[in-house]
């Protein structure tokens, strides 16, 4: 007598489900009015909210500033050692001679 097979094996499905309830999540928060914090007597709703925005374009606009930066160095470098690299050899730079005086 044969035994019997083995059990067919089966992929574990990715759980969508959760990633959504958690997009769902978000945009309730995301998306709800802000409302009055009184703090003191005061209210800092609006001013919460412009600093928790400024946070957010914080976290882009410091790497992207970072990222130019690096970027900008290297052209400089690069630019740096090709001009050296002319002048040793006798090139004058490529700048113009100033005009004659009429």
């Amino acid at each position: 007598m044969n035994p019997p097979p083995p059990p067919i094996p089966t992929r574990k499905r990715f759980p969508w489900i959760f990633y959504w309830i958690v997009l769902a999540f978000i945009a309730v928060f995301a998306f709800a009015p802000i409302g009055s914090v009184i703090i003191n007597g005061k209210d800092y709703g609006q001013l919460l909210y412009t600093l928790g925005v400024l946070g957010w374009l914080m976290l882009v606009t410091i790497p992207g500033g970072l990222f130019a930066f690096v970027i900008w160095l290297i052209v400089l470098i690069l630019h740096r050692a090709s001009w050296r690299k002319r002048l040793a050899a006798g090139v004058p730079p490529p700048i113009p001679p100033p005009p004659a005086p009429a």
